[in-house]
């Protein structure tokens, strides 16, 4: 080492610290590289990222070859600060401890979190063009990665963790959810929403997004022949249910459009009513809504009344509540449920689904038990509140607004940025 000129040791250091920052770069690029993006690269054919892919697919070969080169290189960095340093003071004790701190300062700063940082930040650089020089590493230093894997297994093997089972890179329904909300940059707020209400599919029954009982709009065969008509032709909906006295009697499903062309004749009477008459379909409250989509479809019919475990009838499901569970309102109406006021605060209907003002708020409110605000309150207060009470509604304050006798009909709550 003496007889070699210090410009070459300064320049073989310079080019280990170089080395020593590329290792430490690429360990942090591959590690942090954006697996989706990559198996999209992979599908269309690019070969850089078939490399990393193939990299990757055994981390702790690749993990312990970086940092077998990386550590050779610091070493062998350690070792030329210490021949410079003598060479330079030789008469001076102190200076292999000046040559340390200045390589430990000169190797952070350059070789360990410049580049891991800019790694973090722009994995694409790095990771790729390394792919290209760590396969003819790995075979070279094929024996003594080998060498090492087999303690490494060995010992986390001790922990009980198997390095195979353990390489899981997919993404479960809340961690896909979270990445679509995150994607505001990338998509429609719309296309955002819709995303998410298929995601939805999985956890929601027809109880979550049915009329409900009270609201159903039906026709009564025992009323006046009068008021049935006036009802077929003010009604605001194609298919009415058509029971007697109680809606647990229903008898079938009447589609306005084939009634209204009788409804004028001299002959028109309640047994033309029944003959147009169409088969009800019952369906269980559980039903998950992916499961009854395609009952629909199979089935090719639009409207199923929900019933419980006892056979009374809950509510009324139809094929636009399931289309609106995932592309959200299918008509904009002045009257929906919740109406966005000039302070930012909002107004919503005591009858509103939680999954609804959920979707609207922003808020993660239990579906498991009551399926509207009205039933959240009320389970919580355990009694019907009185007008100007407010309430924190699991963590989110809300105002009530207004009541009748038995239900809470209107909710003023302001949402948080």
């Amino acid at each position: 080492m003496n007889d070699i000129p210090l410009s070459v040791l300064f320049g073989v250091l310079a080019f280990m610290l170089i080395l020593s920052a590329f290792f430490s770069g690429s360990e942090t690029s591959l590690m942090t590289l954006n697996r989706y993006r990559l198996r999209h690269l992979v599908k269309q054919k690019n070969l850089s990222a078939i490399r990393v892919n193939k990299l990757l697919q055994r981390p702790d070969r690749l993990i312990s070859l970086i940092l077998l080169c990386n550590n050779f290189v610091n070493t062998f960095a350690a070792s030329l600060t210490t021949v410079i340093a003598i060479r330079l003071f030789p008469n001076d004790e102190s200076s292999i401890a000046v040559g340390a701190v200045c390589l430990t300062i000169f190797m952070l700063i350059f070789s360990e979190v410049t580049p891991k940082t800019l790694a973090a930040l722009q994995p694409e650089l790095l990771a790729y063009p390394s792919s290209w020089i760590y396969p003819p590493l790995q075979r070279l230093f094929y024996p003594v990665i080998s060498f090492v894997n087999i303690f490494v297994k060995m010992l986390l093997w001790m922990v009980r963790i198997d390095i195979k089972k353990n390489r899981n890179d997919s993404l479960n329904t809340d961690e896909l959810k979270s990445i679509i909300t995150e994607a505001e940059s990338l998509m429609p707020i719309r296309y955002q929403k819709m995303l998410l209400g298929i995601l939805d599919l999985e956890s929601a029954t027809v109880e979550d997004i049915m009329t409900r009982r009270n609201e159903i709009v039906g026709i009564d065969l025992e009323a006046p022949l009068e008021e049935i008509i006036d009802r077929i032709k003010t009604s605001a909906y194609t298919r009415l249910v058509v029971y007697k006295k109680s809606i647990d009697r229903v008898i079938g499903f009447l589609h306005l459009r084939k009634v209204l062309v009788e409804v004028n004749n001299e002959n028109f009477d309640k047994q033309s009513i029944i003959n147009l008459l169409t088969k009800p379909v019952f369906i269980p409250e559980s039903t998950p809504v992916h499961a009854q989509l395609m009952s629909f479809k199979n089935e090719q019919i639009r409207i199923g009344l929900v019933v419980d475990e006892y056979g009374d009838v809950q509510g009324l499901v139809t094929l636009d509540d399931l289309f609106q569970e995932i592309v959200g309102e299918l008509i904009t109406d002045v009257n929906t449920a919740a109406r966005k006021q000039g302070d930012g605060s909002y107004l919503v209907d005591g009858d509103i689904s939680v999954r609804e003002l959920n979707r609207i708020a922003q808020w993660t409110l239990p579906t498991e038990g009551p399926k509207t605000l009205n039933g959240l309150i009320i389970e919580l207060l355990e009694t019907i509140p009185e007008p100007k009470t407010s309430v924190n509604l699991h963590g989110h304050p809300i105002e009530i607004i207004a009541c009748d006798k038995n239900t809470v009909t209107l909710v003023k709550f302001l949402v948080k940025k």
